[in-house]
C-alpha cells in the first residue's frame, strides 16, 4: 500500500474513533499474532501505529487467528456493552477485517465496513471489498448516529 493511501486510511479510522468517542460509543481495538510467527506481543510489529488515538482504557482483544471472534472474548465483550452494530475499519480489507465482518454476521450482529478506513496490501483489493460488501461512509455514518 502506498503512504498516501496509508496516511489517508489513518486518517479515516481516527476520525471514526474520534466520531465513536464524542457519542461515548465503545472503540475495541483487535490485535494479530500468531504464537509461531509473530509478531510477537508487546512488539514493535504487534503494536497500532503511534498515530492510532487509542486509549489504554479501550477494550483489548489479541487474536490468533483472522476472525477477531475465534477463540477470544469479542462476542462477550460486545454483549456485555450491549453492543448489537459493529462499524469496522483497520487491516487487512481482504484478511482479518473480512473474516471478522463474516464472524459478526454469523453471531447476529449488523456490521458494516468503514469507507476509506480499510487497508490491504492491495489498493485495488481494498477498494473491492469496500464495493462488494456492506460499508458505510464517513458522513453516512455521522447521520447513523446522529439518529435515536
Amino acid at each position: 500500500m502506498a503512504d498516501e493511501e496509508k496516511e489517508y486510511a489513518l486518517y479515516m479510522i481516527n476520525a471514526v474513533i474520534s466520531l465513536f468517542r464524542e457519542h461515548d460509543l465503545p472503540v475495541v481495538r483487535v490485535y494479530h499474532t500468531d504464537p509461531e510467527s509473530g509478531p510477537a506481543p508487546d512488539s514493535e510489529g504487534f503494536q497500532f501505529p503511534s498515530s492510532v488515538n487509542i486509549e489504554d482504557g479501550d477494550p483489548k482483544i489479541i487474536k490468533n487467528y483472522p476472525n477477531a471472534f475465534t477463540k477470544t472474548d469479542l462476542e462477550t465483550i460486545l454483549r456485555d456493552m450491549e453492543c448489537n452494530t459493529l462499524f469496522l475499519c483497520g487491516l487487512s480489507a481482504v484478511g482479518c477485517v473480512l473474516a471478522t465482518y463474516n464472524g459478526a454476521i454469523d453471531r447476529d450482529f449488523d456490521v458494516f465496513l468503514v469507507k476509506n478506513a480499510l487497508m490491504s496490501h492491495n489498493a485495488r483489493y481494498t477498494d473491492f471489498v469496500e464495493q462488494i460488501f456492506d460499508t458505510v461512509s464517513y458522513k453516512t455514518l455521522t447521520v447513523m448516529l446522529r439518529c435515536p
